[in-house]
Parts: structure tokens; sequence; C-alpha cells
């Protein structure tokens, strides 16, 4: 059991420092957002892209721990999670205080990513909701009767709208 609580403390501690990881390229995320660059965004969502799939990778062995630990004290694996792994360590001091400070650190690293993402997620649907705005302004202006243009004989024309409908689909 001791080896299964050791696993799980360091499956856990790995998991906090990618998550650690992510703060900063989050922040970072937001910068690139507000300056709209697209390449850079790219760039930051691959590398989160990876993180993430690392923390999948160490999930899935800290369930395999978890199902472990319930093997080995006989309790179901579905009802057991972290909070009682680390009641169940309340007689062993050092596992007790490492998990329980891993489940802090954790809780409050994801809740600040959480926020951070958010935002993100907020700065996201402004710049699509200006985009759509600009482009149904241009779309607009391309449809209103001012839209004439005059050869040099003075005959009219009129500049032909590619594809451009009456009414937005999406509304």
């Amino acid at each position: 059991m001791a080896s299964l609580i050791e696993e799980l403390i360091d499956t856990l501690d790995q998991e906090y420092n990618i998550y650690q990881h992510l703060i900063p390229i989050a922040n970072q995320k937001t910068h690139i957002i507000i300056q709209n660059d697209l390449l850079a965004l790219q760039k930051i969502t691959r590398d989160e892209q990876d993180a993430v799939e690392k923390i999948n990778s160490l999930e899935h062995k800290r369930e395999t721990v978890i199902k472990n630990i319930g093997t080995v004290i006989n309790k179901k694996s579905e009802n057991l999670d972290l909070k009682t792994v680390i009641k169940l360590l309340e007689n062993q001091p050092k596992e007790h205080k490492a998990l329980s400070i891993l489940h802090d650190n954790l809780k409050t690293t994801i809740q600040r990513l959480v926020e951070i993402n958010n935002r993100n997620k907020s700065l996201i649907q402004q710049s699509l909701e200006m985009i759509e705005f600009n482009m149904n302004f241009i779309q607009s202006t391309r449809m209103s009767p001012g839209n004439n243009t005059y050869t040099k004989g003075a005959s009219r024309y009129d500049v032909p709208m590619h594809g451009a409908g009456m009414f937005d689909a999406k509304q």
C-alpha cells in the first residue's frame, strides 16, 4: 500500500507541475489574443495541447492507482476519491500531509487556470463578435443603393456582389 501512496503522490505532483506550467502559458495567451497574433495563438495552443495530453496520461495513471488502492483496502474504486484516500491516511501523518497539500495546491491552481481560460474565452468571443459586426457592416455597405459607380461615358453599372445575399442565414 505504501508504494501505491508514493505513486499517487508522485503522479499528483507531476500533474501539479504541469498545471503550474500552464498558468503563464494561459496568461501569455491573453496577451496574444489581445494583440490578435494568430500565428502565436496557434503555437501556444499546440503547447497547451501537449500539456493536456500529458495531464490526460497522468489522470489515467492516477485513476489506476486509486483503483489499486481500493483493491488493497477492499473498497470500490467508484466510491474512492482523493479526499477519501486522504481521510484513510489520518494515521500516517507524512502521507496524509503530502496528499492534503497536493490536493489543496491542485485545487487552487486549477481554479486559477479556469479563471484565466474563462477570461480568454470572453476575449475570443468579443473578437468574434467584432469580426461578425465588421463583416455585416461591409456587407450592408455593398448592398446599399449608394454603391453605384459611373464610367467615363456616364453610363451606370453595378459592382457585382459575389455570393452576397439579401439575408444573413445566421439570423
